[in-house]
């Protein structure tokens, strides 16, 4: 019985761990949406520092929103390299 106990008790802390780690994961899958976006959030996307998130708003103030993800490779700055790094985190939901 006080073997049954334990197994119970191990089983309890060992769901508890993993269903931590399984939330935590989900928290690394933040979408960013380009059109919304401070230069602050922009500089959260890979190899984006704060010029070219500067440029990120300015060419959406002066374009209009973007209309898909991939729209974003016409900054200056923003390639098919760094678009690729970020694809999965970007989102273009309009205002």
């Amino acid at each position: 019985m006080r073997n049954l106990k334990r197994f119970v008790s191990l089983c309890v802390v060992i769901a508890f761990v993993l269903a931590s780690g399984i939330s935590a994961f989900a928290k690394d899958e933040v979408k960013i949406n380009i059109n919304k976006a401070t230069v602050q959030e922009l500089t959260k996307l890979k190899k984006v520092g704060t010029k070219v998130a500067k440029k990120i708003v300015d060419y959406r103030e002066k374009n209009g929103p973007f209309a898909k993800p991939e729209d974003i490779m016409k900054v200056p700055g923003i390639g098919q390299k760094i678009f690729d790094l970020n694809k999965n985190m970007i989102s273009v939901i309009t205002p």
